[in-house]
């Protein structure tokens, strides 16, 4: 059993409740996310648009890697155990827009963790990732030539990344972030751990090297991201930090694995010589930033550089990364990552893959997605009096959220729509059957597209997942 990890009467944070908190500003504000008002997003697509994508965590990092033509990447992951709906195609969307911006993709299929908690044989597994997430994917538009697509049970430096930064991490923790309690089933402790690994490994030098990963979630998975951003900050060598007085400083962090190197020895004695050639070794890894003025002090293991700036603090990381992997670290960047409003499901709560009756998936039939919609939770008054008096809520209607949020790409197309319903002038029947008009026309298309590519699905499998 894991129990919902609640913040504050009624907040609740959690990769696997059917019930979710929709309070996102005291979501952002509670948990440390930072906001997307105000960042300079390059070409905005319509969920940066519309505010549905509302809160980040080092999206700077990645951007401005994106403005350098420096290399950076987006992961994700699917569950393959069930079929795809809407919500889904959200994640995607995303993944899209990042690819455009030149990142490359890697998409881990979660094999491992749904053998292990949902008794799915793993050549189960592979046909329903291939055949109803990875075609989806490709017929929403995700270019084959970078992305990679990998399973868990193939790819053995997943796991041997989560046990090796487990040890960082206690039960009291995982309990913490988690809920998780003594009756919790230990496939459930372990699948954040080898999540770690899916996030992180993309920076090893065989798939990409160290660059900023992005990840997309819901909020609800945020649990694994500050997981995985707190087990590689402290797996780092090199710490930097704003400085009170401005600029930043970079302090050693001394470990089991890396005293030697930095110079301590027993008792905690320091060796001048070696201290004083790594610290050779960070000046020149900074060398290329230019900077007149860095204050060193070898015997307390801390440089200051008064003249950078927080915008240099992302390149200086990636630089003393690179150096700490060169001495024999991990040299891993904690992720960037991005969150989304939950979509609404039919019935007015949160979309779920094992009620059908609460989603559009994406091989329903036009007839099955046109019952749908008509039984969705609408936003009309009782009667047409009252409707055309008071108008239509469109924050409640389905219809409307989901024109707002899948099917009407035109920004002032669907402002149109939000005036005539909240007016009265527009009925609920009528805003249901535009939803109806543009979903069809969405599905047909995405199922065309399927049709036309199901035989290239090869071309988005990495080489160990052939």
């Amino acid at each position: 059993m894991v129990a919902p990890r609640i913040v504050g009467e009624g907040l609740r944070i959690d990769p696997w409740s059917s019930q979710q908190s929709t309070d996102y500003s005291r979501i952002r504000d509670e948990f440390g996310l930072g906001s997307i008002e105000g960042m300079a997003i390059p070409n905005p697509s319509m969920l940066h648009r519309r505010g549905i994508i509302f809160a980040q965590r080092d999206l700077d990092v990645v951007l401005d890697s994106s403005r350098r033509r420096e290399p950076f990447g987006v992961l994700t992951g699917l569950m393959p155990s069930g079929r795809m709906h809407l919500g889904h195609s959200m994640v995607i969307e995303q993944v899209k827009w990042f690819q455009s911006q030149g990142a490359d993709v890697t998409i881990a299929v979660a094999d491992l963790e749904a053998h292990a908690t949902r008794g799915m044989s793993l050549d189960d597994c592979r046909t329903t990732a291939l055949k109803e997430y990875v075609l989806n994917y490709a017929a929403l538009g995700l270019e084959s030539d970078s992305a990679s697509v990998y399973f868990q049970s193939r790819r053995p430096i997943v796991q041997r990344i989560g046990f090796t930064l487990g040890k960082r991490t206690t039960l009291s923790e995982m309990e913490s972030i988690y809920g998780f309690q003594g009756e919790t089933n230990l496939a459930h402790i372990q699948a954040p751990l080898v999540q770690v690994g899916d996030i992180l490994h993309p920076q090893f030098e065989e798939f990409g090297g160290i660059r900023p990963i992005v990840v997309p979630v819901g909020v609800d998975q945020d649990p694994h991201i500050r997981l995985t951003r707190d087990l590689a900050s402290r797996s780092n060598w090199f710490n930097v930090k704003p400085r009170k007085a401005g600029g930043l400083s970079i302090a050693l962090s001394i470990q089991e694995e890396n005293s030697s190197i930095f110079g301590v020895g027993e008792r905690g004695r320091v060796d001048r010589e070696v201290r004083s050639q790594i610290f050779s070794s960070i000046h020149e890894s900074l060398s290329s930033f230019g900077y007149s003025d860095v204050i060193s002090n070898p015997k307390h293991g801390l440089i200051e550089i008064p003249g950078a700036t927080n915008k240099d603090r992302g390149q200086i990381r990636l630089s003393l990364l690179r150096l700490e992997r060169h001495l024999g670290g991990l040299g891993l960047l904690p992720p960037a990552s991005t969150y989304h409003r939950f979509a609404i499901g039919m019935t007015g709560d949160k979309m779920s893959s094992s009620r059908p009756e609460s989603t559009i998936f994406l091989d329903d039939s036009i007839e099955d997605m046109e019952k749908k919609v008509k039984r969705a939770l609408s936003g009309g008054q009782a009667t047409v009096e009252e409707h055309r008096r008071l108008g239509g809520d469109c924050e409640k209607d389905v219809a409307f959220q989901y024109l707002h949020t899948f099917f009407e790409s035109d920004d002032s197309a669907l402002e149109e729509i939000r005036r005539e319903y909240s007016s009265g002038r527009m009925l609920a029947a009528e805003i249901k059957r535009i939803c109806i008009d543009k979903a069809t026309e969405w599905l047909d298309n995405l199922a065309e597209k399927r049709k036309s590519i199901e035989d290239q699905i090869d071309l988005f499998l990495s080489d160990d997942a052939r």
